[in-house]
């Protein structure tokens, strides 16, 4: 069983948890792990006896992933292959139209299924298109970035961006099966595997300090050690989402440095004097900020704000912002999905390994926090 507390009044996230048997069944059912687990992938394919299997990949993954994936399925299977352009700037409502009318044209209809191959971005729009197309078709997840696997495959949330406003539209929907396999990984450069390593840290800080700890020392990391480690990150997003699907209470936990960090994101992308950030690169500063945030508003020690800063930076190159730009930035923080009645939300730590959501910060400690990434 898993036990956590609601919050109300600023109530911070702490929860203790024992996996029941329930729980790992129902995980097991919705994800799989694991080179062997393709056989789980035709045999649910050829059980459903689906009208059409459409393969959603981009220009990357297509030469990259793609024949991985075609010389697991089964013979027996037939599939058509879509391609959109990559990056954050296409995950918008224009290719969300194009995916539905190639749909269409291809004849797809309520059996039809989905499977999306690709990192954060494709299984992001490739689950929000399912989710829509005749009220919902079926979809399949199969993460190939560090970031799709550990934070953006699991949990159901499905989205694309409005005016670069990171995942302005979009529903919670569920996969019908995702499946794992760090074979893809090799297929990465180093830049992807840093994004991805920024979600694994916050899911260290936000709930488990031990495993944080672990991640802080990459250095005397095997690589064996690899899918132990994501398999873990996994889990610890799943039985957030698993407890709290809609977002009501302890789910927020796993926004902490992402109400700055979006903002940030969307800012890079939008401004041509900034080098666009991927999302773990933006996440990353944000982590920092709120951490100095929260050594202001929830006691976060001294010392272990100073961890987080050095742990964080020691992977993730500083991005200098000047004070018209973080005005700016202020700016983009109305947008953020955590907003009540006009009040700018954060998630901030207690200490490492304690959440605590529905913080409201005043404007004057964003500056101070910038300055405090900045500094030496």
């Amino acid at each position: 069983m898993y036990l956590y507390i609601l919050p109300t009044n600023n109530a911070s996230i702490n929860f203790i948890y024992s996996p029941s048997m329930a729980f790992l069944s129902a995980l097991k059912n919705t994800t799989v792990f694991g080179k062997k687990n393709y056989k789980t992938l035709n045999n649910l394919l050829l059980k459903k006896q689906v009208s059409k299997i459409f393969i959603l990949c981009d220009e990357n993954t297509h030469p990259l992933c793609l024949p991985l994936l075609l010389q697991e399925l089964s013979a027996t299977l037939s599939y058509e292959i879509i391609e959109v352009e990559s990056g954050e700037s296409n995950k918008d409502i224009a290719t969300c139209q194009h995916l539905w009318d190639t749909l269409s044209d291809l004849g797809g209809d309520r059996k039809s299924i989905l499977i999306n191959l690709g990192g954060g971005i494709i299984t992001d729009m490739g689950g929000f298109v399912a989710s829509t197309f005749l009220r919902g078709i079926a979809f399949i997840n199969i993460p190939t970035s560090l970031l799709g696997m550990v934070d953006a495959a699991i949990g159901g949330k499905t989205g694309v961006n409005r005016k670069n406003i990171k995942n302005q539209i979009g529903v919670f929907s569920q996969a019908l099966l995702t499946l794992v396999d760090t074979q893809y990984l090799k297929t990465l450069p180093q830049q992807q595997l840093r994004s991805g390593l920024a979600e694994m840290l916050k899911h260290g800080l936000i709930s488990d300090k031990a495993y944080w700890k672990e991640l802080s020392n990459l250095n005397q990391l095997r690589t064996e050690d690899l899918e132990r480690l994501i398999q873990q990150s996994m889990e610890i997003k799943a039985r957030v989402t698993t407890a709290d699907n809609r977002e009501q209470g302890l789910r927020k936990i796993l926004n902490y440095g992402h109400t700055l960090g979006h903002a940030i994101e969307s800012y890079c992308m939008d401004n041509a004097n900034k080098t666009p950030l991927l999302h773990g690169e933006a996440i990353a500063i944000g982590m920092i900020l709120e951490a100095y945030l929260s050594h202001k508003i929830c006691g976060l020690s001294s010392m272990e704000l100073t961890e987080i800063k050095q742990v964080i930076l020691h992977s993730f190159p500083k991005v200098s912002f000047n004070p018209t730009e973080i005005q700016a930035l202020l700016k983009l923080l109305i947008y953020d999905k955590k907003n009540e009645k006009g009040h700018i939300n954060f998630v901030l730590l207690n200490k490492i390994g304690e959440a605590q959501i529905d913080c409201e910060v005043p404007e004057d400690l964003i500056f101070e926090a910038f300055a405090y990434y900045q500094e030496n």
